[in-house]
């Protein structure tokens, strides 16, 4: 049975979703300003291999992540690069899409865009505010009042006297309690506003959430993941303004992804270590980044550094060697196998990638010995190899195109020097063939003979 760590619980618990076989989740998405970064790239990563598992046991998944659209940040990019709100917001979106596309990531089955749900947010803040959750002042704002949650700080276990004591207000605000937080802004001249009872404002962040998940998933719903850095007080408030409003529980079971740090540091613009996805898709092949951002467990920190990416690049090259030449387009998986067993078991365990992993190095290890003794009866056992990798959302590439891609080769001249080295083998001038594969080899261009001819990778 699937094993799942809540982050609410801080234990695994045995995975029943609300309604049989339907499993509903929600995951936070961009907040869409810029390019999406390589942290990121690691939640939708996370994720992705998440929903891809919860299909492939069988169940009827809806997948909702949210989009951004308006916030402090987006309204103060659209002022620097001198266009409007709509139009940076349809170019970030349609980048992160390309970006997220790249990494093998698919689509989630509904991405709600703030400001399609301002109405909804409009009627959450005035339910709270009716069930004395939350209070405007009259200067425009909505607060949520948050010592009148009992439950506040259970996801984050955070405690309301260490809150309070970081707690500040700005001159601007009007809050009861430094604690509060901003449901509902007053419009400041020139920025883009919807008519409330409040006045004209726009909706704060935390409220986006909730009413979003409520709208796609319902009042309360199986799973919600997102970053770790969301934990508080993002997701701490959702469960605080959703709760209050809609007198249930929120979610069942959170989920939250590590990490990235770079060469072992917390990535950050100010000390020079942060990567869009771009700027590392540039360096590395798109499926090699996959690789690495799976190659660790969800929860935990990455660590990026180019060894990190170099050892996924071997890795992935050697599973994708085990599929060369092979052709199972009409093979089915081979069935009952330890290693398919292992895998499933891996994954059950809180979707264990690491292990999960290892067990397609074991499977790969016996398709190769098989492989020596019978090609045709080792087919079955690399149709499974795709097969989970799918679940993983590798290997479903070309073995060939992968281990010639990552480098610029002049694939004519490669030929023409294979031939020439075949053509000295037939004159039996054994001295001019190890020549030129010795050639190759320092261009990283490896020779690999075999019954059928001889075949080249790039060495990586």
């Amino acid at each position: 049975m699937l094993q799942i760590y809540n982050s609410l619980t801080r234990t695994k618990e045995a995975f029943k979703p609300l309604d049989e076989n339907h499993v509903r989740m929600y995951v936070c998405g961009m907040t869409v300003y810029d390019l999406c970064h390589i942290g990121h790239a690691r939640t939708v990563t996370a994720f992705d291999v998440v929903s891809r598992y919860l299909r492939a046991k069988g169940y009827n998944l809806t997948y909702v992540r949210n989009i951004t659209d308006i916030d402090d940040k987006i309204i103060r990019r659209s002022l620097e690069k001198g266009e409007t709100i709509d139009v940076l917001t349809d170019r970030m979106i349609a980048a992160m899409r390309e970006d997220f596309k790249r990494l093998g990531n698919q689509e989630p089955d509904q991405e709600p865009r703030a400001t399609e749900h301002v109405e909804g947010m409009i009627e959450m803040i005035g339910d709270l505010i009716e069930k004395g959750f939350a209070y405007a002042p009259g200067n425009g704002d909505v607060y949520y009042r948050v010592r009148k949650f009992d439950g506040y700080g259970k996801l984050s276990g955070k405690i309301l006297e260490e809150l309070e004591a970081g707690a500040r207000i700005e001159v601007e605000e009007q809050k009861e309690d430094p604690m509060d937080f901003v449901l509902w802004k007053g419009a400041k001249e020139g920025e883009p506003s919807w008519t409330s009872p409040w006045g004209n404002g726009r909706p704060g962040w935390h409220i986006e959430c909730s009413v979003m998940g409520k709208c796609c998933l319902g009042e309360t719903f199986d799973i919600h993941g997102g970053g770790s850095d969301l934990k508080f007080p993002h997701h701490e408030n959702e469960i605080a303004q959703s709760e209050a409003a809609n007198g249930q529980t929120f979610v069942n079971t959170w989920m939250h992804s590590g990490a990235i740090r770079i060469d072992n540091v917390k990535m950050s613009k100010s000390l020079g270590n942060f990567f869009t996805i771009r700027e590392v898709l540039d360096k590395y092949p798109d499926e090699v980044v996959r690789y690495f951002l799976i190659s660790s467990h969800y929860r935990s920190p990455v660590n990026y550094s180019e060894d990190s990416l170099k050892e996924a690049s071997v890795r992935l090259e050697r599973l994708y060697t085990a599929l060369k030449g092979l052709d199972i387009a009409d093979i089915s998986p081979a069935e009952n196998t330890r290693f398919e067993e292992k895998f499933m078991a891996s994954m059950d365990d809180d979707f264990n990638t690491p292990e999960a992993l290892a067990s397609l190095f074991e499977l790969v290890r016996e398709l190769n010995t098989v492989r020596t003794a019978d090609e045709q009866q080792a087919l079955p056992l690399a149709a499974l190899l795709v097969k989970l990798g799918s679940i993983l959302g590798v290997l479903q590439g070309d073995a060939e195109a992968f281990l010639k891609s990552g480098t610029e080769v002049d694939e004519a001249w490669i030929e023409a020097m294979i031939q020439k080295r075949k053509d000295a083998k037939k004159a039996r001038d054994f001295a001019e063939s190890d020549r030129i594969r010795d050639e190759l080899a320092g261009q990283g261009i490896i020779l690999q003979d075999s019954r059928e001819g001889t075949t080249w990778r790039i060495e990586r």
